[in-house]
């Protein structure tokens, strides 16, 4: 073995050469080594040179020719017990030593070309010592979406205590040089060195953080095999996959490994935890209960943040009583369930029907010193107002205003409808007379409607001609219904002249009329025996079971037997099916008309007998 030393701005470069016994049997590597000079301060600066290498003539085994390429280095970090190697898997015999060293030393002395690069590029290190080489070509995956990253560089590594290298990957890693921690492990898997569990979870993460999925993979299997993953192991490729491939390929990759038994058993909550919320994503709760269940059956125990995503899940779904149950468990579990999560639960309750217990909720959530948001207000709101609970529900509004939320439609529709449905009609109005004095803004049509059907209760058939004009005023688009209530109101008031004219000024608005506009119309002008109007309405409407027995009860119970008798007949002759009440009436009147010709009968046959006595 010999040794050739060349000293040249202020580095020293050594070549060995390495001579085989067999070139044929035994190929060792040709090591080429730039050592720093001793001169040069070895502490962790900055410090300017250049050089320029590196020429190899390999000429007396077939196939290779002249392997040459250039390096330059300027202020680069100079770390101590650093080499950088070139590597070459040939070697030359010893007579053609002369003809090499020549070789380079023109290669070193001669001006400097750019002549054909080497395999690994015409490397170039950066001024900045936080950023990676710039000859090193750092592929684009990052920036344009690949999930491979294209290294094929390793490092003769002089250390060879795994403790050290690894932590050399931790720290690559966390610093984001995904490419030298790459290489590092690379380097430490072909010198047969083992990088630790901390080391492989960290350059994942970084790999993964930087869109390089497939190089993931590779990184994960060969995890896999030396049977180093934990949860968190599997936790980050779960994680990486759901948002590069889809939810579903990441639910089929779990599937698959809870079918390897040695797998399975190094899941963990926080494995569950993951794919629970990938499954949240899609919105997918029949995998997310399954993921639930399977999770207890494996013995594993449920965390705070479990619960906050069963809830979560559910609660989105529509499933509010899989909701409810998460959160029992929760707080059985002696876990305080956070602000996102009561107010989710209060929504649930108030699907459900469930007040007393958002309620109860809702005071928790008070006690702790939460806030909760206007929703949760208005959905408690609502809750107490279908219960009939009205002084809890005007309660909660007056802690609403004192946490400094501004009632909404929302709030001022649930207030209507509670005080509506507790019969409060007056009140109704009142309050709704309120807000078109302080917040005439909020009125939409929903709370027009409420104010309607008070009108149509109460008979105010004025104030609803008014509430209607203001609707139609405002721009709103009036619906059939808001017509319905108005024409309603007409009908509790006894005014059927007007509940025709707003028939009429209905249809002229182009709204279509439904059977309970006609059946509200119907009645109020049976009741004031406009019979050409039934009559015509009965025409200009759709043959309907429900307009003809309402009309044919009204006409017999105002007299009109012979009318409705007719309009029986025409309903049978329409193979329309008549109510029990309408069957009830006519079988009545049939036998009151029998009763009538029996009666008469007899006197018939004594004033004929009587005649034909005088003429005999």
């Amino acid at each position: 073995m010999g040794e050739i030393m060349f000293s040249g701005h202020g580095l020293t470069c050594l070549h060995q050469l390495y001579s085989p016994v067999s070139c044929v049997r035994s190929l060792q590597p040709f090591h080429q080594s730039l050592h720093f000079n001793s001169a040069l301060n070895l502490s962790k600066k900055c410090a300017p040179y250049e050089v320029y290498t590196v020429s190899m003539w390999l000429s007396k085994i077939p196939g290779t020719s002249l392997i040459s390429g250039s390096i330059k280095m300027s202020n680069s970090l100079i770390i101590p017990n650093m080499v950088a190697t070139d590597e070459c898997g040939f070697v030359c015999g010893e007579e053609d030593k002369d003809e090499l060293i020549q070789r380079e030393r023109v290669g070193f002395e001669g001006p400097i070309v750019e002549q054909e690069l080497s395999p690994w590029g015409n490397l170039e290190i950066c001024k900045d010592s936080d950023l990676e080489p710039d000859g090193l070509n750092e592929p684009k995956s990052v920036s344009e979406g690949k999930t491979m990253l294209n290294v094929n560089g390793v490092h003769f590594l002089e250390e060879t205590d795994e403790e050290m290298l690894s932590k050399r990957i931790l720290v690559l890693s966390r610093t984001n040089k995904v490419r030298s921690a790459f290489e590092l492990l690379r380097s430490m898997e072909l010198s047969g060195l083992r990088p630790n569990l901390h080391a492989c979870n960290s350059l994942l993460s970084c790999l993964l953080r930087n869109g390089l999925l497939d190089d993931g993979l590779r990184v994960f299997e060969s995890m896999k095999t030396k049977k180093i993953t934990t949860g968190h192991t599997y936790s980050l490729i779960l994680k990486a996959v759901a948002e590069a491939r889809g939810c579903d390929t990441a639910l089929q990759m779990f599937s698959e490994m809870e079918e390897e038994c040695e797998v399975k058993n190094s899941f963990d909550t926080i494995v569950y935890n993951t794919m629970i919320s990938v499954c949240g994503r899609v919105n997918n709760w029949l995998e997310t209960l399954r993921l639930w269940r399977s999770m207890k059956e494996n013995g594993h125990t449920e965390t705070q943040i479990t619960y906050c995503l069963l809830v979560s899940i559910f609660v989105r779904c529509g499933q509010n009583e899989l909701a409810l149950d998460a959160y029992s468990q929760m707080v059985q579990s002696k876990f305080e369930p956070g602000k996102d999560t009561m107010q989710a639960i209060i929504g649930a309750c108030t699907k459900e029907g469930k007040w007393d217990f958002s309620l109860s909720v809702f005071q928790s959530m008070l006690n702790r010193g939460l806030r909760p948001n206007a929703i949760a207000c208005n959905a408690l709101i609502n809750s107490l107002g279908k219960a009939g609970e009205v002084k809890l529900a005007f309660r909660v509004y007056d802690i609403m205003k004192s946490l400094g939320h501004l009632p909404d439609a929302y709030t001022w529709n649930a207030l209507l409808g509670a005080l509506y449905r507790a019969n409060r009609h007056d009140d109704a109005l009142q309050l709704f007379e309120n807000i078109q004095q302080e917040q005439d803004s909020q009125l939409n049509l929903h709370l027009y409607n409420v104010a309607l059907m008070a009108c149509s209760k109460l008979g105010l058939w004025e104030r609803a001609l008014q509430f209607l004009w203001q609707m139609e005023t405002n721009g709103m688009s009036v619906s059939t219904a808001s017509y319905n209530l108005v024409i309603r109101a007409c009908e509790t008031a006894r005014k059927p002249d007007v509940a025709v004219q707003v028939y009429d000024h209905m249809v002229h608005q182009k709204c279509i009329p439904d059977t309970f506009t006609q059946l509200s119309l119907l009645r109020v002008c049976i009741w004031g025996s406009l019979w050409d109007e039934v009559e015509q309405i009965l025409n200009q409407a759709e043959a309907d079971a429900s307009l003809y027995n309402a009309v044919i009860q009204g006409m017999c119970l105002r007299g009109k037997i012979d009318l409705a008798k007719k309009l029986y007949a025409k309903m049978r002759s329409c193979s329309l099916q008549p109510d029990g009440k309408t069957r009830a009436l006519m079988l009545q009147n049939l036998r009151k008309d029998s009763v009538i010709y029996k009666s008469r009968q007899p006197f018939r046959h004594r004033k004929r007998s009587k005649f034909f006595s005088l003429s005999l």
